[in-house]
Protein backbone atom coordinates (compact mmCIF):
# COMPACT_ATOMS: atom_id res chain seq x y z
CA UNK A 1 0.00 0.00 0.00
CA UNK A 2 1.14 3.03 -1.22
CA UNK A 3 -0.12 6.06 1.22
CA UNK A 4 1.55 9.81 1.00
CA UNK A 5 1.88 12.11 3.77
CA UNK A 6 -0.84 14.62 3.58
CA UNK A 7 -0.67 18.35 3.99
CA UNK A 8 -0.53 19.09 8.18
CA UNK A 9 -0.29 23.05 7.75
CA UNK A 10 -3.87 23.31 8.94
CA UNK A 11 -3.70 20.74 11.62
CA UNK A 12 -2.83 22.17 15.03
CA UNK A 13 0.38 22.54 15.58
CA UNK A 14 0.10 19.53 19.32
CA UNK A 15 -1.32 17.60 16.93
CA UNK A 16 1.46 17.80 14.26
CA UNK A 17 4.02 17.67 16.59
CA UNK A 18 2.82 14.07 18.37
CA UNK A 19 2.40 12.86 14.54
CA UNK A 20 6.20 13.82 13.61
CA UNK A 21 7.01 11.98 17.17
CA UNK A 22 5.27 8.98 15.90
CA UNK A 23 6.87 9.19 12.45
CA UNK A 24 10.64 9.30 14.14
CA UNK A 25 9.88 6.00 16.35
CA UNK A 26 8.47 4.26 13.66
CA UNK A 27 11.60 5.23 11.60
CA UNK A 28 13.39 3.84 14.87
CA UNK A 29 11.73 0.63 14.71
CA UNK A 30 11.99 0.08 10.83
CA UNK A 31 16.09 0.47 11.39
CA UNK A 32 16.33 -1.61 14.18
CA UNK A 33 14.34 -4.62 12.05
CA UNK A 34 16.75 -3.84 9.04
CA UNK A 35 19.65 -4.20 11.00
CA UNK A 36 18.59 -7.47 13.00
CA UNK A 37 17.99 -9.21 9.87
CA UNK A 38 21.40 -8.42 8.57
CA UNK A 39 23.25 -12.14 8.51
CA UNK A 40 25.96 -11.94 11.05
CA UNK A 41 28.96 -10.13 10.09
CA UNK A 42 32.22 -12.29 9.81
CA UNK A 43 35.69 -10.78 10.19
CA UNK A 44 37.66 -9.60 7.26
CA UNK A 45 38.46 -11.17 4.18
CA UNK A 46 41.63 -10.49 4.32
CA UNK A 47 43.86 -12.10 6.89
CA UNK A 48 45.89 -11.19 9.51
CA UNK A 49 47.92 -14.32 9.25
CA UNK A 50 51.64 -13.81 9.38
CA UNK A 51 53.80 -16.29 7.00
CA UNK A 52 53.47 -19.73 9.00
CA UNK A 53 55.26 -23.12 8.82
CA UNK A 54 51.72 -24.58 7.98
CA UNK A 55 50.98 -26.22 4.14
CA UNK A 56 48.29 -27.16 2.27
CA UNK A 57 49.23 -30.09 0.41
CA UNK A 58 47.22 -31.06 -2.41
CA UNK A 59 47.67 -34.99 -3.96
CA UNK A 60 46.07 -36.18 -7.19
CA UNK A 61 44.63 -39.76 -7.69
CA UNK A 62 48.09 -40.93 -9.39
CA UNK A 63 49.76 -39.55 -6.33
CA UNK A 64 51.31 -35.98 -7.59
CA UNK A 65 51.75 -33.37 -4.63
CA UNK A 66 52.38 -30.36 -3.99
CA UNK A 67 52.88 -28.22 -0.80
CA UNK A 68 52.07 -24.17 -0.47
CA UNK A 69 52.40 -22.28 2.50
CA UNK A 70 48.36 -22.02 4.40
CA UNK A 71 49.02 -17.96 4.32
CA UNK A 72 49.33 -17.49 0.94
CA UNK A 73 45.63 -18.95 0.27
CA UNK A 74 43.35 -15.60 0.73
CA UNK A 75 39.75 -16.80 1.98
CA UNK A 76 36.82 -15.33 -0.17
CA UNK A 77 33.48 -15.54 0.69
CA UNK A 78 31.18 -19.44 0.89
CA UNK A 79 29.84 -19.96 -2.44
CA UNK A 80 33.06 -18.56 -4.49
CA UNK A 81 34.38 -19.77 -7.77
CA UNK A 82 38.08 -20.33 -5.86
CA UNK A 83 41.22 -20.48 -7.56
CA UNK A 84 43.57 -23.13 -9.90
CA UNK A 85 45.47 -25.26 -7.77
CA UNK A 86 47.75 -28.31 -8.54
CA UNK A 87 48.42 -28.58 -12.15
CA UNK A 88 47.54 -32.05 -12.78
CA UNK A 89 46.99 -34.17 -16.30
CA UNK A 90 42.99 -34.04 -17.07
CA UNK A 91 42.92 -37.58 -16.52
CA UNK A 92 44.41 -37.29 -13.21
CA UNK A 93 42.71 -34.74 -11.17
CA UNK A 94 42.93 -34.24 -7.69
CA UNK A 95 41.60 -36.41 -5.14
CA UNK A 96 43.29 -35.77 -1.53
CA UNK A 97 43.98 -32.63 0.24
CA UNK A 98 45.80 -32.11 3.81
CA UNK A 99 47.19 -28.98 5.85
CA UNK A 100 50.52 -30.02 7.70
CA UNK A 101 53.49 -28.36 9.35
CA UNK A 102 57.09 -28.23 7.44
CA UNK A 103 58.28 -30.00 10.31
CA UNK A 104 56.26 -32.88 10.21
CA UNK A 105 55.85 -36.23 8.40
CA UNK A 106 53.28 -37.21 6.34
CA UNK A 107 51.49 -40.50 7.03
CA UNK A 108 50.74 -42.33 3.38
CA UNK A 109 48.05 -45.13 3.65
CA UNK A 110 48.07 -47.18 0.03
CA UNK A 111 44.63 -49.48 -0.64
CA UNK A 112 46.75 -52.49 0.14
CA UNK A 113 46.65 -51.18 3.79
CA UNK A 114 50.44 -50.70 4.01
CA UNK A 115 51.78 -47.84 5.55
CA UNK A 116 54.53 -45.09 4.70
CA UNK A 117 56.25 -42.02 6.56
CA UNK A 118 57.33 -39.60 3.86
CA UNK A 119 58.99 -35.83 5.32
CA UNK A 120 56.45 -32.46 4.58
CA UNK A 121 59.94 -31.03 3.79
CA UNK A 122 60.87 -33.46 0.63
CA UNK A 123 58.26 -31.61 -1.14
CA UNK A 124 59.55 -28.88 -2.73
CA UNK A 125 57.84 -25.33 -1.67
CA UNK A 126 55.46 -24.32 -4.62
CA UNK A 127 53.23 -21.26 -5.31
CA UNK A 128 49.32 -21.99 -5.03
CA UNK A 129 49.22 -22.60 -8.97
CA UNK A 130 52.33 -25.68 -9.90
CA UNK A 131 52.67 -28.60 -10.63
CA UNK A 132 53.12 -31.12 -8.44
CA UNK A 133 55.83 -34.57 -8.05
CA UNK A 134 55.50 -38.18 -7.06
CA UNK A 135 54.77 -38.83 -3.69
CA UNK A 136 54.91 -42.75 -4.38
CA UNK A 137 58.27 -43.13 -6.95
CA UNK A 138 60.09 -43.62 -4.03
CA UNK A 139 57.82 -46.25 -2.28
CA UNK A 140 58.09 -49.94 -3.28
CA UNK A 141 54.75 -50.60 -4.33
CA UNK A 142 53.16 -54.17 -4.84
CA UNK A 143 51.30 -54.32 -7.85
CA UNK A 144 48.11 -52.63 -7.97
CA UNK A 145 48.68 -50.67 -5.19
CA UNK A 146 47.90 -47.12 -5.14
CA UNK A 147 47.86 -44.30 -2.79
CA UNK A 148 44.78 -43.89 -0.62
CA UNK A 149 44.73 -41.81 2.04
CA UNK A 150 47.34 -39.04 3.09
CA UNK A 151 47.13 -37.00 6.45
CA UNK A 152 50.06 -35.72 8.57
CA UNK A 153 51.54 -37.60 11.45
CA UNK A 154 50.97 -36.99 15.15
CA UNK A 155 52.69 -37.40 18.10
CA UNK A 156 49.97 -38.14 20.48
CA UNK A 157 46.57 -39.51 20.52
CA UNK A 158 45.26 -42.28 17.91
CA UNK A 159 45.00 -42.53 14.74
CA UNK A 160 41.40 -44.44 13.31
CA UNK A 161 40.79 -45.85 9.80
CA UNK A 162 37.52 -46.90 8.24
CA UNK A 163 37.64 -49.55 5.61
CA UNK A 164 35.33 -49.76 2.20
CA UNK A 165 33.58 -52.39 4.42
CA UNK A 166 32.78 -50.92 7.40
CA UNK A 167 35.44 -51.89 9.74
CA UNK A 168 36.90 -49.16 12.13
CA UNK A 169 40.32 -49.91 13.29
CA UNK A 170 42.40 -47.87 16.08
CA UNK A 171 45.81 -47.73 17.00
CA UNK A 172 47.87 -45.54 19.58
CA UNK A 173 50.14 -42.63 17.59
CA UNK A 174 53.33 -44.94 18.77
CA UNK A 175 52.72 -47.44 16.23
CA UNK A 176 53.27 -45.28 13.46
CA UNK A 177 56.87 -43.92 15.29
CA UNK A 178 60.29 -43.00 13.90
CA UNK A 179 61.14 -47.00 13.90
CA UNK A 180 58.27 -47.85 11.87
CA UNK A 181 58.87 -49.77 9.19
CA UNK A 182 58.36 -48.70 5.03
CA UNK A 183 55.34 -50.74 3.91
CA UNK A 184 54.10 -51.67 7.56
CA UNK A 185 50.97 -53.69 6.68
CA UNK A 186 48.07 -52.30 9.42
CA UNK A 187 45.39 -55.20 9.03
CA UNK A 188 44.21 -57.57 5.82
CA UNK A 189 42.61 -55.69 3.55
CA UNK A 190 41.89 -58.64 1.49
CA UNK A 191 39.40 -60.02 4.54
CA UNK A 192 38.38 -56.10 6.07
CA UNK A 193 38.58 -54.11 2.65
CA UNK A 194 40.65 -51.15 1.65
CA UNK A 195 41.41 -48.03 3.62
CA UNK A 196 38.30 -45.91 2.64
CA UNK A 197 38.72 -42.84 5.75
CA UNK A 198 41.61 -41.80 8.10
CA UNK A 199 41.29 -39.44 11.19
CA UNK A 200 43.83 -38.62 14.25
CA UNK A 201 41.47 -38.22 17.51
CA UNK A 202 42.23 -37.79 21.20
CA UNK A 203 40.60 -40.95 22.17
CA UNK A 204 38.38 -39.04 24.26
CA UNK A 205 35.38 -38.38 22.36
CA UNK A 206 32.82 -39.53 19.91
CA UNK A 207 33.64 -40.91 15.98
CA UNK A 208 31.32 -39.76 13.42
CA UNK A 209 31.48 -42.14 10.18
CA UNK A 210 29.82 -40.93 7.36
CA UNK A 211 28.67 -42.44 4.49
CA UNK A 212 28.26 -41.07 0.27
CA UNK A 213 24.42 -41.52 0.72
CA UNK A 214 24.54 -38.55 3.49
CA UNK A 215 24.18 -41.57 6.45
CA UNK A 216 26.31 -40.86 9.59
CA UNK A 217 27.01 -43.24 12.60
CA UNK A 218 28.06 -41.32 15.90
CA UNK A 219 29.06 -43.50 18.81
CA UNK A 220 32.08 -43.24 22.02
CA UNK A 221 35.63 -44.35 20.29
CA UNK A 222 36.34 -45.97 23.42
CA UNK A 223 33.97 -48.62 21.99
CA UNK A 224 35.94 -50.14 19.33
CA UNK A 225 37.71 -52.71 20.75
CA UNK A 226 41.74 -53.64 20.60
CA UNK A 227 40.83 -55.74 16.98
CA UNK A 228 38.52 -53.49 15.52
CA UNK A 229 34.94 -54.08 14.39
CA UNK A 230 32.37 -53.27 12.17
CA UNK A 231 31.93 -49.77 12.83
CA UNK A 232 28.88 -48.84 10.24
CA UNK A 233 26.49 -51.24 8.65
CA UNK A 234 26.21 -50.35 5.00
CA UNK A 235 23.48 -50.38 2.52
CA UNK A 236 23.85 -51.29 -1.43
CA UNK A 237 25.34 -49.21 -3.62
CA UNK A 238 26.79 -46.94 -0.29
CA UNK A 239 30.29 -46.12 0.68
CA UNK A 240 32.04 -44.84 3.11
CA UNK A 241 32.94 -41.32 2.81
CA UNK A 242 34.52 -39.79 5.57
CA UNK A 243 35.21 -40.50 9.66
CA UNK A 244 36.22 -37.83 12.01
CA UNK A 245 35.90 -37.29 15.86
CA UNK A 246 33.14 -34.69 17.67
CA UNK A 247 32.38 -33.80 20.83
CA UNK A 248 28.92 -33.86 22.13
CA UNK A 249 28.88 -29.93 22.21
CA UNK A 250 30.44 -29.91 18.61
CA UNK A 251 29.65 -29.54 14.76
CA UNK A 252 30.38 -31.34 11.46
CA UNK A 253 30.72 -29.88 8.49
CA UNK A 254 29.55 -31.82 5.15
CA UNK A 255 30.15 -31.32 1.68
CA UNK A 256 28.47 -32.48 -1.46
CA UNK A 257 30.31 -32.91 -4.68
CA UNK A 258 27.86 -30.50 -5.62
CA UNK A 259 29.04 -27.58 -3.72
CA UNK A 260 26.55 -27.90 -1.16
CA UNK A 261 27.07 -27.63 2.34
CA UNK A 262 26.04 -27.55 5.91
CA UNK A 263 27.40 -27.60 9.65
CA UNK A 264 25.46 -30.62 11.64
CA UNK A 265 25.08 -29.87 15.40
CA UNK A 266 25.49 -32.97 17.58
CA UNK A 267 23.26 -31.53 19.94
CA UNK A 268 20.52 -32.80 17.12
CA UNK A 269 22.65 -36.29 16.07
CA UNK A 270 21.93 -38.76 19.11
CA UNK A 271 24.70 -41.27 19.81
CA UNK A 272 24.70 -45.11 19.59
CA UNK A 273 25.04 -47.08 22.37
CA UNK A 274 27.48 -49.28 20.22
CA UNK A 275 29.13 -49.21 16.92
CA UNK A 276 27.84 -51.48 13.89
CA UNK A 277 24.70 -49.50 13.28
CA UNK A 278 23.04 -48.53 9.84
CA UNK A 279 23.48 -45.19 10.79
CA UNK A 280 20.31 -42.39 9.75
CA UNK A 281 20.38 -39.87 7.89
CA UNK A 282 23.09 -36.64 8.65
CA UNK A 283 22.25 -34.72 5.31
CA UNK A 284 20.26 -34.99 2.40
CA UNK A 285 22.32 -36.05 -0.42
CA UNK A 286 24.09 -39.41 -2.64
CA UNK A 287 27.37 -37.65 -3.13
CA UNK A 288 28.66 -37.04 0.03
CA UNK A 289 32.31 -36.16 -0.31
CA UNK A 290 33.38 -35.26 3.28
CA UNK A 291 33.15 -34.28 6.78
CA UNK A 292 35.26 -32.65 8.69
CA UNK A 293 34.85 -31.59 12.79
CA UNK A 294 34.71 -27.62 13.14
CA UNK A 295 35.20 -25.17 15.90
CA UNK A 296 34.48 -21.54 16.30
CA UNK A 297 37.77 -20.00 14.53
CA UNK A 298 38.39 -22.68 11.88
CA UNK A 299 38.86 -22.03 8.14
CA UNK A 300 37.54 -24.71 5.37
CA UNK A 301 39.16 -25.84 1.89
CA UNK A 302 37.57 -27.31 -0.12
CA UNK A 303 39.46 -28.15 -3.78
CA UNK A 304 37.23 -29.36 -7.28
CA UNK A 305 38.07 -32.15 -9.77
CA UNK A 306 38.95 -29.32 -12.14
CA UNK A 307 41.54 -28.29 -9.64
CA UNK A 308 39.80 -25.26 -7.83
CA UNK A 309 40.17 -24.92 -4.31
CA UNK A 310 38.29 -21.92 -1.80
CA UNK A 311 39.07 -21.19 2.07
CA UNK A 312 36.04 -19.48 3.66
CA UNK A 313 35.11 -19.42 7.40
CA UNK A 314 33.22 -22.59 8.97
CA UNK A 315 31.55 -19.30 10.39
CA UNK A 316 29.63 -18.64 7.39
CA UNK A 317 28.22 -22.15 6.76
CA UNK A 318 24.45 -21.89 8.94
CA UNK A 319 24.55 -24.38 11.56
CA UNK A 320 21.58 -26.84 11.64
CA UNK A 321 20.51 -29.49 14.43
CA UNK A 322 18.28 -31.48 11.43
CA UNK A 323 18.20 -32.62 8.36
CA UNK A 324 19.03 -29.96 5.61
CA UNK A 325 20.15 -30.12 1.60
CA UNK A 326 23.01 -27.60 2.66
CA UNK A 327 23.94 -24.18 1.12
CA UNK A 328 25.91 -23.38 -1.49
CA UNK A 329 29.51 -23.44 -0.26
CA UNK A 330 31.70 -23.37 -3.77
CA UNK A 331 30.78 -22.65 -7.49
CA UNK A 332 31.09 -25.22 -9.53
CA UNK A 333 30.65 -25.04 -13.48
CA UNK A 334 30.97 -28.65 -15.42
CA UNK A 335 32.87 -29.65 -11.87
CA UNK A 336 32.24 -31.34 -8.71
CA UNK A 337 34.49 -30.98 -5.13
CA UNK A 338 36.33 -34.06 -3.89
CA UNK A 339 38.23 -32.67 -0.97
CA UNK A 340 38.06 -31.08 2.50
CA UNK A 341 39.57 -30.21 5.39
CA UNK A 342 39.61 -27.64 7.96
CA UNK A 343 42.46 -25.68 9.73
CA UNK A 344 42.89 -23.46 12.25
CA UNK A 345 44.36 -20.42 12.41
CA UNK A 346 46.40 -20.66 15.70
CA UNK A 347 49.32 -22.94 16.11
Amino acid sequence: MNIQRPNLNHVDPVIQAYIKALESELEQLRQKKKRSSSPTPVSSLELSEPPTTLNVITVSGSGQAKRTPRHLYLRQRRGGMGIFDLESAQDDPPAMLTIADESQDLLLLTNQARLFRLPVKSLPESPIRSRGQSLTESLALKDNERLALILPHQRQGYLVIVTEKGQVRRQRYHFFGDNMSPGNLLYDFKTLGSPAAACWTSGQHDLFIATRQGRAIRFEEQKVPFKGCLGIRLSNNDAVAAVTEVKSNGGVFLINADGKGTTRLMGGFNPNKVPGAGGKVAIKTDQLIGAVAIDEGDDIFIISRLSKIIRFQAVEVPAKEGVVQGVHCMALRADETVAVVCSKLAG
